[in-house]
């Protein structure tokens, strides 16, 4: 009987193993590579956004760093949502600031601290800058998706980076 119980077990195990990576592969198969790409590149330059203006207002404390931050955050957790659905990995799934997968990420965090670090004006201008990167890519990610649900994610990011473009450029002008 123990045997019996043991072997029926087993046979859920691996019955729910290839239900979870047949739904897995399903989900990621209707995704063209462009699609697939982009959401892995926009979740870490999220991150990146986010991690960037974390190290800034440490520094600064300015409160457009903190709400942005705060806000780029909500940016990846929209991505997420769309790696969770069509089951992609987390590029960004190690939280720590300034850990990235992608090495250009990694070079590109040190870069953009550094520059932000050297001012108040040179962190608003760090920020216009990722703001035009990001704007600049989810352009392309629209432009590329086939799925409505990511078009739609990336243009509601894409309205909160033209948003925090604009909050940069005034705090700019006021100093």
């Amino acid at each position: 009987m123990k045997k019996l119980i043991a072997t029926l077990l087993l046979c859920l195990v691996v019955v729910g193993t290839f239900s979870s990576l047949t739904k897995a592969s399903a989900a990621t198969s209707g995704l063209s590579d462009a699609e697939k790409n982009s959401l892995l590149y926009v979740r870490e330059e999220e991150k990146l956004a986010r991690d960037v203006y974390i190290v800034l207002n440490g520094k600064w404390n300015l409160l457009i760093l903190q709400n942005i931050a705060v806000s780029e955050q909500k940016h990846m957790d929209a991505i997420k949502t769309l790696l969770v659905k069509y089951g992609l990995p987390d590029p960004a799934a190690d939280d720590t600031v300034g850990a990235f997968t992608n090495p250009a990420f990694d070079a590109l965090f040190v870069q953009l601290t550094r520059d932000g670090g050297a001012s108040k004006m040179a962190a608003l201008g760090v920020g216009v800058s990722i703001e035009n990167m990001d704007i600049d890519d989810l352009n392309a990610g629209i432009a590329a998706a086939a799925h409505r649900d990511i078009k739609t994610v990336y243009g509601n990011l894409l309205q909160g980076s033209l948003s925090h473009l604009a909050a940069f450029e005034s705090n700019l002008a006021k100093l």
